[in-house]
């Protein structure tokens, strides 16, 4: 199995949807139907679906076996998504600041390989550029670890280069700590009070060191075929411990983007994407599709699991699918499905 610093990370694919539209015509694009099965027969996944969300409905699809729209699934790294959330909350509320030093919730946490929690802000953390190893380039996404433990294997490495974007699983694990001294209750209670609970995500938990998967739910498998149904969440803690559902994500990031969660201020905080040069904002990311229109979310990678969900910036139209395997092996085929999502298709 991959490190789960691969699982977890931003995708390849972003490079690859990084293009510019045609100055004419967009060639008209296959139905997200059509290429949904491709994840299947190119991608080497056992089982794929979609459930897509717009003003007008939803569409559900699915191809191979042992899947269906009601499965819990975990999700990985769209837990990012969710925590960010919670700590710009806490902004909005004046309880916390994004320019207070990480030293400031939790003293002397951060030190040693030339690391200085004085120096380091809560907005580097949100926007992947403190710096920091990633813990799980070293524990390859399968040792449970305690956030404490987590960060202290990180800070056995020396800093990358601070203020460029380098996307690492610590910084989230770090802001999941931050929740905590904040408000005194875990970022997966704060989720839940804030986040989960109004907008009746029924199907979304953060399950803590439960290895069993909530019912219903299907098999999940790595890439070479092994069942990893059961697994310890604490491989990814903070930073990619959620558990949910096609529907629950698309309600939950159409509330998001739709402005139901964060106040216009701190919306447009999260969208800001200057400080890693355009490739992540707090917790979302922006992809530039071919035909001009750009879509933010996240992807999720963890053992036996890969989940996208994508929406566009007002929230109105968004998509998330998901197949039962760590990764799809022709990364060509997100940038097909997006954009037959996304793109208006040509008479």
């Amino acid at each position: 199995m991959p490190p789960l610093r691969t699982l977890l990370a931003v995708p390849v694919a972003l490079a690859l949807l990084a293009l510019t539209p045609s100055t004419s015509s967009v060639p008209a694009a296959p139905t997200t139907d059509a290429v949904l099965p491709l994840l299947v027969t190119q991608g080497g996944a056992p089982a794929a679906a979609l459930l897509s969300r717009a003003e007008d409905g939803s569409r559900y699809a699915e191809a191979g076996p042992g899947i269906a729209a009601a499965d819990h699934f975990r999700a990985g790294s769209i837990t990012k998504t969710f925590l960010a959330t919670v700590v710009l909350q806490l902004a909005a509320e004046d309880r916390l600041s994004l320019s207070d030093p990480v030293d400031k919730h939790l003293p002397g946490l951060v030190r040693g390989a030339g690391h200085d929690g004085r120096a380091l802000t809560l907005r580097a953390l949100l926007t992947q550029t403190s710096g920091l190893h990633d813990f799980t380039a070293d524990t390859g996404g399968l040792v449970p670890l305690s956030p404490r433990q987590a960060v202290r294997l990180a800070l056995t490495h020396p800093p990358a280069d601070r203020g460029r974007f380098a996307y690492s699983n610590t910084n989230y694990v770090l802001l999941g700590l931050v929740v905590r001294q904040v408000t005194g209750r875990s970022y997966a209670a704060e989720a839940q009070r804030r986040l989960i609970a109004p907008l009746r995500l029924t199907g979304t938990s953060f399950p803590g060191s439960r290895t069993s998967l909530p019912s219903p739910h299907g098999r999940a498998y790595t890439s070479g075929g092994r069942d990893v149904t059961e697994l310890d969440p604490r491989v990814a803690g903070a930073a990619g411990e959620l558990v949910t559902t096609l529907a629950d994500l698309n309600r939950f990031y159409a509330a998001l983007l739709g402005g139901e969660l964060l106040p216009p201020h701190w919306m447009r905080e999260m969208l800001d994407t200057r400080a890693a040069h355009g490739l992540y904002g707090m917790g979302l990311f922006p992809v530039r599709l071919p035909c001009g229109t750009t879509v933010w979310g996240h992807n999720g990678i963890i053992s036996g699991s890969f989940v996208r969900t994508a929406a566009t910036v007002d929230g109105r139209r968004v998509l998330t699918y998901r197949v039962n395997t760590t990764a799809v092996t022709d990364p060509g085929l997100e940038p097909r499905l997006l954009t037959a999502e996304f793109c208006p298709r040509t008479r």
